[in-house]
């Protein structure tokens, strides 16, 4: 992990795509902080998407369609979210530089939300970034429940459909255990980097509109469904 001796003064939005590329992204103290750091875990959780595993509860939550799942609609809304202080934690590491950086990512294509919504509003998402057939995690949040868990399987079904090959969620928690997240050393995590980065993904390949039944069934096949039904 970087320390704070590793500060980097400015960081533009294409030295952030390539540091992904090389398998590190910055992260600040705290939102207060103005500052940014790199990190680059000896450890590094990924969800591989041939092996997404969806809870039976949760797999009944998406098929009753309890929420109206929403794409690169209101970044600001998930960003704000993820930011946000909830019971048994305060602020994150999500300063104004971080907010910046992906909003500009955001408006070039490269960052993308997921987004749970109910009765109108925003109650769960995720962000991350996609860099050709890699897809790094970011953050999440939820204010309803399983708002944050709906957004993650249908990301990963878009993963999956778009012919993505590597899904960094960066640490392994008990939260991404469930749908199994595993820990891999940082040369297992390059390599597959490395191949990720060779081939071509497309993140709007499925739908928007999407069925739930497609969207557990590209899950539990591993490949791409037809997205109509």
């Amino acid at each position: 992990m970087a320390s704070r001796d590793d500060i980097v003064i400015e960081i533009t939005p294409q030295v952030l795509l390539k540091a992904y590329a090389c398998g590190i992204f910055p992260m600040a103290e705290s939102a207060e902080d103005p500052a940014l750091y790199w990190i680059e875990p000896q450890h590094r959780g990924i969800l591989l998407l041939d092996q997404v595993h969806v809870p039976r509860r949760l797999a009944r939550t998406v098929r009753a369609g309890e929420f109206e799942v929403r794409v690169d609609s209101n970044f600001e809304g998930v960003i704000s979210g993820c930011a946000a202080s909830r019971p048994g934690r305060r602020t994150t590491w999500i300063n104004a530089k971080i907010r910046s950086l992906y909003r500009e990512l955001f408006k070039s294509g490269h960052c993308h939300t997921v987004e749970t919504w109910q009765h109108g509003k925003l109650v769960g998402g995720l962000y991350g970034v996609a860099l050709n057939g890699a897809f790094f995690g970011e953050s999440m949040f939820s204010t309803a429940r399983d708002a944050s868990k709906v957004a993650l399987v249908y990301l990963c079904a878009r993963l999956i459909h778009g012919k993505f090959s590597l899904l960094d969620t960066q640490f392994v928690t008990e939260h991404l255990k469930q749908f199994g997240t595993v820990e891999i050393d940082r040369t297992d995590f390059h390599s597959k980097l490395e191949q990720a980065l060779a081939q071509q993904a497309d993140f709007h390949a499925l739908p928007k509109d999407a069925s739930p039944d497609v969207i557990l069934g590209t899950i539990a096949a591993g490949r791409p469904l037809p997205a109509a039904g």
